[in-house]
């Protein structure tokens, strides 16, 4: 596993703003940073979409109070998959 770093934070804090799902990421860029840890721990633990997918679910309805059906939780699970395997070593992504 390749250590995180300042920048692989900071991609990943900005595919959060970009989903956006209360959409405050205008206002407040760090509005997500809660979900940067948990998410790149799972990562870095191989998660696959299947898992990313649930915790991205559970925190907008446990942590956020929303109703995550529309906010298309699966689909930004996919998003972040494929951002940590393209990120190779520079990025943090863990190597197979």
């Amino acid at each position: 596993m390749r250590p995180l770093s300042t920048s692989t934070e900071k991609d990943l804090r900005h595919l959060l703003n970009e989903w956006d799902p209360i959409g405050v990421a205008d206002l407040m860029q760090d509005e997500y940073d809660c979900m940067l840890a948990p998410l790149l721990g799972r990562l870095r633990g191989s998660a696959g979409q299947t898992e990313i997918g649930e915790f991205l679910r559970h925190e907008l309805g446990d942590h956020f109070g929303l109703d995550p059906l529309g906010l298309r939780p699966d689909a930004m699970a996919a998003r972040v998959i494929a951002w940590w395997t393209s990120a190779g070593p520079a990025g943090g992504a863990v190597s197979e």
